[in-house]
């Protein structure tokens, strides 16, 4: 037992400076994807920064969130009912851009992944940083949606009552636009959270809070489909070092995002996102240089 444990620690590949900040980033990203979305655009730079090659950072970091992922579901269950079965609708959807995702990031070739997640990760500090703004609208459209549901029945002479979404039926365009989210998670993982707010923000028919659990639970459909296909088809590609730390203290950031993540302050969190995303921007950058 002690040889396998001394044959184990030497086959370590990091440093125990690079394991604390990798333990540091996973707790921030679990916190993070709990909260809002977007976690990964502080695991993702971390690894690449400590040398993991892009792709198999990418494939290690969404293995490794699934733990936080659903530690966060959990936690947020209470925040599902009522649109159990729409939930149970959207996972489909989910499932299957999550397939293609993954799909896409095995089979096209790596100098593909080294161009597009620059510009990936652009795309999801947009994202990140116009999230306040993107809530502001979901917000208003919400209160819009409700005051016109109390116009129309006062106008009828009848008590207003509240919109059961797992009643009403949800536009197409919301099982299209969480497919596409799907596709963007399998293959990229970062921000997928914060697209899939918008997205259920804006389409489905109910609370911003039940839009936030939903959001949750589909992160973690779609990071399980791609850890699946990781684990099928490229094994030999995959960190486990990497995968066991970050599922580690993303758990534990996962469940302090349930308990006290809301008093945080979510300019500071932002902050951080956006300045670890330059940061990989810029070493990924340096690299195609």
């Amino acid at each position: 037992m002690l040889e396998t444990l001394a044959d184990l620690a030497a086959g370590f590949p990091f440093e125990w400076w690079q394991a604390a900040l990798i333990l540091l980033a996973g707790v921030a990203a679990g916190l993070i994807n709990t909260i809002v979305g977007s976690g990964t655009l502080v695991t993702f730079p971390v690894l690449v920064t400590m040398g993991v090659p892009p792709v198999t950072a990418s494939m290690s970091n969404a293995m490794g969130l699934i733990a936080g992922n659903l530690t966060g579901a959990w936690h947020y269950r209470a925040e599902l009912r009522g649109v159990e079965r729409t939930l149970l609708k959207l996972v489909p959807a989910s499932a299957l851009g999550g397939v293609i995702g993954a799909w896409l990031l095995l089979h096209l070739p790596e100098e593909v992944f080294g161009y597009a997640a620059p510009v990936l990760i652009v795309v999801a500090l947009g994202f990140v940083v116009l999230q306040p703004r993107l809530q502001a609208a979901v917000r208003r459209r919400k209160d819009a949606q409700a005051a016109a549901a109390r116009a129309a029945a006062e106008a009828r002479g009848e008590t207003p009552r509240p919109i059961d979404p797992d009643r009403a039926a949800q536009p197409a365009s919301l099982y299209l636009l969480v497919f596409l989210a799907g596709i963007y998670g399998g293959y990229f993982v970062a921000a997928q959270g914060v697209l899939l707010l918008g997205i259920l923000g804006v389409f489905l028919l109910a609370s911003l809070q039940a839009a936030n659990a939903v959001k949750v639970v589909l992160v973690a459909v779609v990071n399980i489909v791609a850890a699946t296909s990781y684990i099928l088809f490229a094994i030999d590609r995959i960190n486990w070092w990497a995968v066991l730390l970050i599922a580690l203290s993303s758990s534990v950031g996962a469940w302090a995002g349930a308990k006290i993540g809301r008093r945080l302050s979510p300019v500071a969190l932002r902050t951080v996102i956006v300045v670890l995303g330059v940061v990989a921007l810029v070493s990924l950058v340096s690299e195609l240089l």
